[in-house]
């Protein structure tokens, strides 16, 4: 058994203890020796003839000579023992900190690979452990800042690149330019837009700061909305589309525009995974149970292409795609999802996938329904 901190200082406590009535039952036994000795050695005729000061004196004079070396040897033997326990505890105590600290060194000078060795479950040992699920955090937070900014870089390169490249030419040509052109080149600007729109809202919800118009919505009519201004968008596609709900209204305090997109992202993926002939459905369930609390639970439900079980726990990640493939004009931006999970969460929710290659996908949004709905 691993001993912890505590432990270890209550052992050492003891031995000292330990130590201390060692010395103190040695003690008792020198002196009744003494005694004996003296005995034997003072007490004769002359000694029984002074008198009782006199016999006092004797008798201290003696236990003085005799007890000075002996104390001199246990006062040498106990501060070398004290010393010498002082010194390993110091050493039990501090060795693991100065790792510690040697540690939190390199991470201040920037090296983030440091680790710990745990070779304990003590308290140090807990403490060791931390540091290093720190320390494997802040790499995970300082390689998706590096995504981010390459990811960003690179979907902003593209459009100015064409604009630029468009502008170019056309300033070369010495030609007026056509309002197509301009049409092309105002595509590109908006898709800009749109991106650094995007992100400055997921920068607000990751950071909690995301305001929120909350206002009584009911579910059923909202996504009825949501799904009849899609309707072109899916006969297009060769899909079809349906809504499943409960005759009672469902509830929820929401903020309706933010809520809109996530309906609006979730749908739009499933048009663009669905092949030809598919089926993509939207159930609505007023107050499913989930963690001590009511919720209402909207399932969008697609018969698609699906999605790989190791990808299951990235779609949230920003510019994350399943298909490395997808360009931003076949796949999007890959922060739809990111903007859903985000949202989702800032109104108090959850969100669940369920999918296999080849055999769809389920996306299923809980939102919390308080007690005065």
């Amino acid at each position: 058994m691993k001993m912890t901190v505590r432990m270890k200082i209550f052992a050492m406590g003891l031995l000292l203890l330990i130590v201390g009535n060692t010395i103190s039952l040695t003690t008792q036994v020198y002196t009744g020796g003494l005694f004996d000795q003296f005995q034997r050695e003072q007490i004769d005729a002359n000694y029984l003839k002074a008198t009782p000061e006199e016999q006092i004196e004797i008798l201290k004079s003696y236990f003085l000579d005799k007890m000075e070396l002996n104390v001199l040897l246990r006062m040498s033997f106990f501060v070398t023992i004290g010393l010498s326990f002082s010194f390993w505890i110091s050493g039990v105590l501090t060795l693991p900190l100065k790792k510690l600290i040697a540690a939190i060194e390199r991470v201040a000078q920037g090296d983030l690979n440091v680790k710990v060795p745990v070779d304990t479950k003590d308290e140090y040992g807990k403490v060791s452990q931390t540091f290093n699920d720190m320390t494997l955090r802040l790499r995970e937070a300082e390689e998706a800042r590096r995504r981010l900014v390459a990811d960003v870089a690179h979907e902003l390169r593209t459009p100015l690149s064409i604009m630029q490249l468009k502008l170019e030419n056309y300033q070369q040509a010495g030609h007026p330019v056509p309002p197509e052109m301009l049409l092309r080149i105002h595509d590109e600007v908006i898709r800009m837009s749109l991106l650094v729109d995007d992100l400055h809202v997921l920068s607000l919800a990751e950071s909690d700061r995301l305001s929120l118009d909350r206002k009584p919505i009911d579910l059923t009519v909202h996504l009825e909305r949501i799904v009849d201004d899609l309707k072109f968008e899916v006969e297009e596609n060769g899909l079809e589309i349906h809504l499943h709900s409960i005759s009672r209204p469902a509830t929820v305090m929401a903020d309706a525009r933010r809520i809109t997109q996530v309906f609006f992202n979730l749908l739009t993926n499933a048009i663009r995974y669905t092949p030809r002939g598919g089926k993509i459905t939207v159930e609505i369930e007023d107050r499913v149970v989930d963690r001590n609390a009511f919720f209402a639970r909207i399932s969008v439900i697609d018969t698609g292409i699906g999605i790989p079980e190791e990808h299951l726990h990235h779609l949230f990640d920003r510019f994350y795609r399943v298909d490395e493939a997808r360009s931003r004009h076949t796949g999007g931006t890959g922060l739809g999802l990111s903007i859903v999970h985000h949202f989702v969460r800032a109104h108090g929710g959850f969100i669940r996938v369920e999918s296999q290659p080849d055999e769809g996908a389920i996306f299923a949004v809980y939102l919390p329904i308080g007690n005065d709905i």
